[in-house]
């Protein structure tokens, strides 16, 4: 049992610490030097501004919809040399009206019927491209209510000026209703996450993307099956084909934060039911022999932060059978009850909608355990095979 709270521990520290420091030494001692986006190359930023396509899939999100197509318009990017596509997945709501407003704004309505998802709604949008003789370049991804910086499209467009880059993923920062900066729960987690990425960037390429606020070229993208997950296989399949993924700290994304637990536990299982398939579909990445450096970040980053319940309960129950047999485990367990028991009283007060009045000694303790749980879950599902296409928008 000593030997399995070791293990256990190391690889924790190892997930949440020890990754992230090596990819900060690795940075800092790479050779040969790090690899930053080359965004001015041969002195034509100016001049680059290749057509773009922004892609947005929808359902029954008439609340929404009319407010991310202003966004979008709004951008600082010629909207001559930008079209937007919202395909409706068989919307109820009134949302098909909304955006049938904008047909004289280079804004075009697709319907997909039956529903069949995301995934699929996308796929129909490049297929109805290819059959107009639609040139866009550049496809940009946003979700339904994603909020874009005014520059944001812009600036995730000049990462292509470097020809090794295939995949950019913008900064995602969530908000409140009131527009102000969530708390430390999940506001903290996306500052880990985008500090990784960075890092990620200048060794080769990120591993995870947000989804909301990404874009990538034209001709490497891959038709999909409708299972499987667009904003983690997109980005993948772009690696298969020996280009980069890269960070845009600049091209930012505000999103409102969920507001109650129930439905952020729930979107956190289906993101994470739906990442083990991709790790499943995408397994060959993750051999170092043939993907050197990125094999090993994604082993990394994704599987074993998954999977990070695992140790962490095996910790506990350790710690709980040799608490007495030594100081260091009655330490061990005595830290792991007060961080457990601050999640839990987090819990019971149902403070997340008013994430910013947690203090962080509630709201890291209790998002930290709110992930981990969801991916337990999420692994009970995919161990029995299930599957998940299609989801109520917001409530996960």
């Amino acid at each position: 049992m000593t030997f399995v709270f070791w293990l256990s521990t190391v690889l924790i520290v190892y997930i949440y610490v020890g990754y992230p420091l090596c990819l900060w030494l690795l940075v800092k001692f790479q050779s040969p030097a790090p690899l930053p986006v080359a965004k001015e190359c041969n002195n034509i930023a100016a001049a680059f501004q290749p057509s773009v396509v922004v892609l947005i899939a929808a359902y029954n999100e008439a609340s929404v919809i009319r407010e991310n197509i202003e966004n979008k318009l709004a951008q600082d990017y010629p909207s001559d040399k930008m079209r937007i596509i919202v395909i409706s997945d068989e919307s109820d709501d009134g949302t098909d009206d909304i955006v049938k407003d904008y047909a004289d704004r280079q804004v075009v309505l697709l319907r997909q019927s039956p529903r069949q998802g995301k995934t699929s709604g996308l796929n129909l949008a490049i297929n109805w491209l290819q059959q107009q003789n639609d040139n866009s370049e550049i496809i940009v991804f946003a979700d339904a209510n994603s909020i874009y910086a005014e520059h944001t499209i812009s600036k995730l467009v000049e990462s292509f000026q470097d020809q090794t880059v295939g995949y950019v993923t913008g900064k995602m920062i969530y908000v409140n209703a009131d527009g102000s900066i969530a708390g430390d729960g999940c506001s903290a987690y996306m500052k880990y996450e985008n500090m990784m990425r960075a890092q990620e960037t200048l060794i080769g390429s990120v591993v995870g993307v947000d989804g909301g606020v990404d874009a990538m070229r034209r001709t490497l993208h891959s038709q999909l099956n409708a299972d499987q997950l667009p904003d983690f296989v997109q980005p993948l399949k772009v690696v298969e084909q020996g280009y980069r993924v890269a960070y845009e700290p600049e091209a930012i994304l505000k999103e409102e934060s969920l507001d109650d637990p129930e439905r952020e536990f729930k979107m956190r299982v289906r993101v994470g039911l739906r990442a083990l398939w991709a790790l499943h579909d995408m397994r060959q990445l993750m051999n170092p022999k043939r993907f050197g450096l990125f094999g090993w970040q994604l082993i990394s980053h994704k599987l074993l932060r998954y999977l990070a319940f695992i140790p962490l309960l095996l910790v506990f129950i350790s710690s709980v059978i040799l608490f007495n047999s030594a100081t260091v485990y009655t330490i061990a367990l005595a830290i792991q009850v007060v961080f457990y028991l601050l999640a839990w009283r987090a819990h019971q007060k149902n403070t997340i909608a008013n994430a910013s009045e947690l203090r962080w000694y509630y709201a890291l303790p209790y998002y930290f355990t709110l992930l981990n749980v969801a991916c337990a879950l999420a692994l009970t599902k995919y161990l029995k095979g299930e599957k998940m296409v299609i989801w109520k928008p917001r409530s996960g």
